[in-house]
């Protein structure tokens, strides 16, 4: 929160404001970020490399209300006397202007990505291209194992940094100077040290072989579940210490810092599909609704040949809806279906849901005829 206290006094028609007056102004600048990703499938890739240098094949998509566009250079971009003659370049715009950090990954089909920062910093970004000259050597994208039936993909994640300003008009007084400025709302952060620093707990958890203090009226508050579990008239609900099986102790933590601060857990970027699919299940468990969404968002951006499957079998075990339609879309997509079968996420599937086998070969029955 900024702000911003003025007076100003004069004569005749340059007196802004009256002898004695008091200008107050106040502003409030909100920054969050966006996430997600976009995959671009490169189809016919010995076709494409008949592109000239210089010369790029293009996919445009849409997020957080802007218009992306990845540039995909098959013999690379530069002058002559750049050497990048041997290299694949890829680089990103869009429109309007946006405040972001990219990274482009090459997606193999088993295993983990390759991935290319263009950098962690955040970058003024515009419809001019900013990418990375040597995404790749031609070779090494050959030989990667990421090409197969002469097509691979490229997985772009984007953060982009939304920053929202709110002016309040200017209040003019001639009498009363604002004396008192109210900060902004610091619950969030008090919640979060009364969960870390353990003051006032009333229960302790054994989860994992960890510890957690936590305080019963605040998890009832936010789960009916906990509600149920803690102030019932069974065990649990006059024990202060309670076991829970089934789960890691590091997303229990998690769940915590959720149900505390109603913030997604900050995970390192390896870790977030892995964590986002624990926390799903245990946003499930205690009915905690957004964030089970939340996490439905992260694992949508995950969705990929070696993950379909078992990203759908976990939406389909636990009811959810927009990230199975997510991984129907993305398998009945060109040869995506062939190529996930053979996985071992797909077979996991199979065993453990078999009915959405059914529905798989429904839609694949209406689309060929």
């Amino acid at each position: 929160m900024a702000s911003s206290s003025t007076s100003t006094s004069g004569t005749g028609a340059a007196a802004a404001v009256a002898p004695g007056g008091d200008c107050h102004t106040a502003s409030e600048i909100n920054a969050t970020e966006v996430t997600g990703s976009h995959v671009l499938t490169i189809n016919g890739y010995s076709r494409a490399k008949r592109v000239p240098r210089n010369q790029f094949i293009s996919s445009s998509f849409t997020l957080a209300g802007h218009t992306w566009s990845i540039r995909y250079y098959p013999n690379g971009c530069g002058s002559c006397d750049d050497f990048f003659d041997d290299y694949v370049s890829v680089y990103l715009t869009v429109v309007p202007d946006a405040m972001a950090r990219f990274s482009f990954s090459l997606v193999p089909e088993y295993g983990i990505s390759y991935i290319r920062s263009y950098g962690h910093q955040y970058t003024h970004m515009t419809s001019e291209p900013s990418g990375l000259k040597k995404f790749f050597k031609i070779k090494e994208l050959e030989q990667s194992g990421c090409l197969r039936n002469n097509s691979f993909k490229i997985r772009c994640d984007i953060t982009m940094l939304n920053v929202v300003k709110h002016e309040d008009a200017t209040k003019t007084s001639n009498t009363t100077p604002k004396f008192v400025n109210v900060p902004p709302s610091d619950l969030v952060q008090h919640l979060g040290h009364l969960l870390s620093s353990g003051e006032g707990a009333d229960v302790m958890f054994e989860v994992g072989g960890e510890t957690f203090s936590a305080h019963r009226s605040i998890l009832a508050a936010r789960s009916p579940v906990f509600k149920a579990e803690l102030f019932s008239p069974m065990k649990e609900g006059t024990a202060t210490r309670v076991r829970i099986n089934d789960m890691d102790g590091a997303v229990f933590k998690d769940l915590l810092d959720f149900i505390y601060t109603d913030v997604f857990p900050n995970v390192d970027e390896g870790d977030t599909m892995a964590m986002a699919q624990h926390l799903l299940v245990a946003a499930d468990r205690y009915n905690l609704e957004r964030l089970k969404l939340m996490c439905e968002e992260k694992l949508c951006g995950y969705i990929d040949i070696s993950s379909a499957g078992t990203i759908l079998t976990l939406a389909e075990q636990h009811g959810c809806a927009g990230l199975k339609k997510a991984c129907l879309d993305f398998l009945m997509s060109g040869n995506n279906m062939s190529a996930s079968i053979v996985t071992g996420g797909f077979e996991h599937l199979t065993n453990s849901c078999p009915s959405i086998l059914l529905e798989l070969l429904a839609k694949l029955t209406v689309t060929s005829s």
